[in-house]
């Protein structure tokens, strides 16, 4: 069997929780060939890989969206749209009732230029009437280069190759889902969409708070991965995500809930079970195991950890993890200095297993999460957790209504310093109630969150939709 898995802005480019579970899951079907299509932001990055690639890998296909600003710009003969092919690039730029094939006939099998399109009268036509209807009073310029930035990376994706497998399965709604689409249409073969955060609901929240869209153009932004959404949840023949209260979320943004399945996260349980409870040493450590980005909210966790050394002076805290954003990176270092805060210890990439034996408990301080395999990986080694009330993480701390282990740690809203210092110094000072927490959440790793278990969902998905 050939899969081909569809990866956006993560594997192999770059660690983190969809990264990690990536690579175990091509690990743990060795019999399956795996074809990668990666989409990336940047160019300059094919080819290099944080992760060496299992023997069953057997191909890569790489798409970077910024190869659409490097796009020739013919100026020749544009073959004329039809009325149908006019009215679904109307409906693109509207971010509405788009019917995809016609889009993928015009750009795979009629080998639209994209950039071609984007200077043609017939493009300015479809602004013009779009300016006109919702945009009367914004600067025409404006429009142009916002709507161009938008659908031009867009539009390049379709031209891509599309490669040749037994099942397409998606990790997003985004690009990657757009890519599955397409490839459904092309070959006639089942499409699986698996989603571990919602990512259409993520990208709404950056793009809420984001400086660099105009406020005019925020919602037109939202719309547009809100329409890649629509055009995966239509085209995928069954869409899996890491909880239930996930899949009725997906219900909500036009899933057809009879394609729906809760595939919960597994880890190595082997792996992280026997590591020993820290020694004394006259510290608190405290791990955060995080990619550094803004939807970690590193921020809120460095001023909570602030406000904890007042009250316990010999806290430390460690941030495990990849820098995926520089930018933020730098800003948490520099919030740090200007703190005046001691104990903080970036340690970029670590071998999380060795490193546990060192950490009493450990924080996740996101904005947004789906089923976090550090939490689990944390309780498999007797860690509770701090973690925020996001994706089913209350779920994971205090069970699904199918247990009554009890609490495995703390759950607090997100982006609030004040709670998250609270709960980090409850479990600073007790250090009853963090093995108590640490004895649970091992206990309910064991029962419901096992690799195996997991893999095997998946495996059997594959054989019964090839």
């Amino acid at each position: 069997m050939r899969v081909c898995l569809i990866l956006e802005g993560s594997y192999p480019y770059v660690y983190g929780g969809v990264s990690n579970w990536t690579h175990q899951f091509i690990q743990a079907m060795p019999e399956i060939e795996f074809v990668l299509w990666c989409i990336g932001a940047k160019a300059e990055n094919k080819g290099k890989y944080k992760y060496t690639l299992p023997k069953n890998v057997t191909q890569v296909y790489e798409v970077f969206l910024d190869d659409a600003l490097r796009l020739r710009n013919k100026r020749g003969k544009i073959p004329r749209l039809k009325k149908e092919e006019f009215i679904q690039l109307t409906n693109l730029l509207e971010c509405k009732n788009v019917d995809w094939s016609i889009l993928f006939d015009l750009f795979q099998n009629k080998k639209m230029n994209p950039t071609a399109l984007l200077m043609s009268a017939t493009f300015m036509k479809a602004l013009v009437n779009l300016c006109k209807e919702k945009y009367p009073f914004v600067p025409f310029a404006d429009l142009f280069h916002t709507f161009r930035s938008m659908i031009l990376p867009e539009l390049h994706i379709l031209t891509s190759e599309v490669p040749k497998a037994d099942i397409y399965h998606a990790t997003a709604t985004g690009y990657s889902g757009l890519l599955g689409s397409l490839a459904k249409w092309k070959y006639e073969k089942k499409f699986i969409l698996t989603e571990h955060g919602i990512y259409t609901r993520e990208r709404e929240e950056e793009l809420l708070r984001a400086k660099w869209v105009a406020p005019c153009f925020k919602q037109q932004w939202i719309d547009l991965f809100y329409n890649f959404s629509n055009c995966a949840y239509s085209h995928a023949d069954v869409i899996t995500a890491l909880f239930e209260r996930a899949n009725n979320i997906q219900a909500e943004l036009g899933a057809d809930p009879k394609k729906l399945r809760a595939f919960a996260n597994g880890v190595h349980y082997d792996r992280f079970c026997d590591i020993p409870i820290k020694e004394e040493n006259g510290h608190i450590d405290i791990g955060a195991v995080v990619r550094i980005a803004k939807i970690k909210d590193i921020k809120t966790l460095i001023y909570a950890f602030a406000e904890l050394k007042v009250e316990c002076a010999n806290a430390r805290l460690h941030i495990l993890g990849d820098v995926d954003d520089e930018v933020y990176y730098e800003e948490c270092k520099r919030l740090v200095e200007q703190l005046h805060i001691e104990d903080v210890f970036f340690t970029g990439v670590v071998n999380v297993i060795d490193y546990m034996k060192d950490l009493d408990f450990t924080v996740l301080s996101s904005i947004s999460e789906g089923q976090p395999l550090s939490v689990l990986e944390s309780f498999a080694a007797r860690r509770p957790c701090v973690t925020t009330d996001v994706g089913c993480c209350r779920e994971l701390l205090e069970g699904n209504g199918e247990d009554n282990l009890g609490k495995a740690g703390i759950c607090i809203p997100p982006m609030h310093k004040e709670e998250l210092e609270r709960a980090m110094y409850r479990l600073s000072i007790d250090e009853t109630m963090r093995k108590q927490m640490g004895e649970i959440g091992q206990k309910r790793v064991k029962q419901y969150y096992m690799h195996e278990i997991s893999m095997n969902r998946y495996r059997k998905l594959y054989y019964e939709e090839k």
